[in-house]
């Protein structure tokens, strides 16, 4: 099987032919049948985007906190730092599809100097992720990833709900991560750091499920992360950085919280109602980005544009995204459902999210 420990990963690709379109049916087995292995990672590629996006985000960081405050050459080392800070944390979604014992050197490497870091360790987010990928969560209210969890289109209320969520999301990782010693304290106080705060996700409903090995991944990062949190007020007491240190991590931050919000909310149409759906039901409610428009370029880094071709091969390397795609346009039959996945642009898809489309409609 190709790349077999990364597809056992991801319960959507035991989906049986039985329960899968005839469309989708045809859509593997073009994959199946190309000249290529799409599935073959490149290790080369891996350490590429990653020494290159951790270089250039630390680069501007440091610039970002050490330039004269107020200063043009600080205002614009801003945007930079949280463009590339915002590009290294996405290779987390790609260290998650990894197998279990696929490139263990750069899963580690990425965490101990970029997870650890910026305070968004993989072991926190690859289970709630794979959750997101499963065609028994998908759509659903247990769908850690699902916006339409945690904002209604269309509802001011929500919206200005989800934008304060956004704010304050920042502190509480922080917080987690500060206050890790006091989750010993009694086991029940550590059950429920475990199940209900140690999830990189904005569905405050999401009750993570552990194995043994999840709690191991998320105790071997905890003590590193704990440092890191306490070393930014720390280095402030001792005298070591002014205070206004804090509130500058803090806007680096949320700005890289909000490009990734942003970037969710078109990731998919979000039309479910809660209910569980069928694997068809599920990729038409996914969305493909094959344009080059500014804003599709800006969110949806390392390809993850083809979001719904993700979906459909949740183990097929970022790298691959776009020539499996053109594989794909190439070989399937021009009215194949596939071929509708493809959306203009983001914001085709984010407005209808934000302002629902009956909203949509009537404005256009």
């Amino acid at each position: 099987m190709q790349n077999g420990a990364a597809v056992e990963d991801c319960p959507q690709d035991h989906e049986s032919a039985d329960d899968s379109a005839a469309w989708i049916r045809q859509v593997r087995q073009s994959i199946r049948d190309a000249d290529t292995d799409f599935f073959r990672v490149s290790p080369v590629r891996y350490w590429a985007d990653f020494l290159l996006s951790l270089v250039a985000a630390y680069t501007a960081t440091a610039a970002y906190l050490t330039l004269p405050f107020g200063t043009w050459p600080q205002l614009l080392a801003f945007p930079v730092a949280a463009f590339w800070l915002y590009r290294l944390g996405s290779l987390i979604h790609e260290v998650c599809h990894l197998g279990q014992h696929e490139m263990p050197l750069f899963k580690g490497a990425w965490n101990l100097l970029a997870g650890v870091m910026t305070l968004t360790p993989s072991p926190f987010f690859t289970r709630h992720h794979r959750d997101h990928h499963s065609q028994r969560f998908y759509g659903t209210p247990e769908d850690p990833e699902y916006v339409a969890n945690c904002l209604e289109s269309g509802n001011l209320a929500s919206l200005l709900g989800y934008t304060a969520y956004v704010l304050v999301f920042p502190l509480l990782v922080f917080l987690r991560f500060l206050l890790t010693p006091l989750s010993f304290l009694h086991p029940s106080l550590r059950e429920w750091t475990l199940t209900r705060a140690s999830s990189l996700t904005f569905n405050r409903l999401y009750e993570r499920k552990l194995t043994p090995a999840d709690r191991r991944a998320i105790l071997a990062v905890e003590v590193p992360c704990f440092l890191r949190a306490a070393m930014i007020p720390l280095l402030v007491v001792v005298g070591l950085n002014h205070w206004t240190r804090i509130p500058m991590l803090y806007a680096l931050a949320v700005a890289t919280v909000v490009l990734n919000q942003l970037r969710q909310l078109a990731d998919h149409h979000f039309e479910g109602d809660g209910s569980r759906v069928d694997l068809a039901s599920h990729i038409m409610d996914s969305c493909n980005f094959t344009r080059s428009d500014p804003l599709t370029l800006l969110f949806f880094p390392f390809s993850i544009r083809f979001h719904a071709l993700h979906h459909l091969f949740p183990s097929l390397p970022y790298h691959n995204l776009k020539k499996a795609h053109a594989h794909l346009v190439a070989t399937l039959p021009a009215d194949s459902p596939y071929l509708q996945l493809d959306r203009p642009g983001w914001w085709s898809v984010a407005k209808r999210t934000i302002f629902g489309p009956a909203a949509v409609a009537a404005s256009g």
